[in-house]
């Protein structure tokens, strides 16, 4: 590892506490990654590629030391939620589907029986054209 590369994550750690103690010198002070990034004078992107591990020990602080929840974390909880919902409905809407289909397959396979068997036979006078008959 380089010097640069210890430096950031030096920054970062420092930043940890800062944030942590509810002391922010560069950024909104708010628990999250995108604050933490500001306030160790770290790119964002650094943080989540080269440093992911630090973000994770950051959010892992915050449930432990604040007994708080990470907001990263409540949207994702928020979005499972949202997503079961839809796959919940999305199931309904599929098994509703499926008798639809066989409910129609069950139709016709009974109108085809009743038409090789000769009764489905209309009674004269009981059919009403839809068109005029070409001529």
């Amino acid at each position: 590892m380089n010097q640069q590369h210890d430096d950031e994550r030096s920054r970062i750690r420092t930043a940890m506490d800062r944030l942590l103690a509810g002391q922010p010198t560069r950024s909104n002070g708010s628990l999250t990654a995108v604050a933490l990034a500001a306030e160790a004078d770290v790119h964002r992107m650094a943080l989540h590629k080269r440093h992911a591990d630090l973000k994770e020990e950051f959010y892992a602080r915050v449930r432990a030391e604040t007994h708080q929840t990470p907001e990263v974390e409540k949207r994702l909880r928020k979005e499972v939620v949202r997503l079961k919902e839809a796959l919940k409905d999305s199931r309904a809407a599929e098994a509703e589907s499926r008798h639809r289909a066989e409910q129609m397959a069950l139709a016709a396979a009974v109108l085809i029986l009743r038409q090789s068997t000769g009764q489905d036979q209309a009674a004269p006078g009981s059919v009403v054209l839809l068109r005029p008959p070409r001529g």
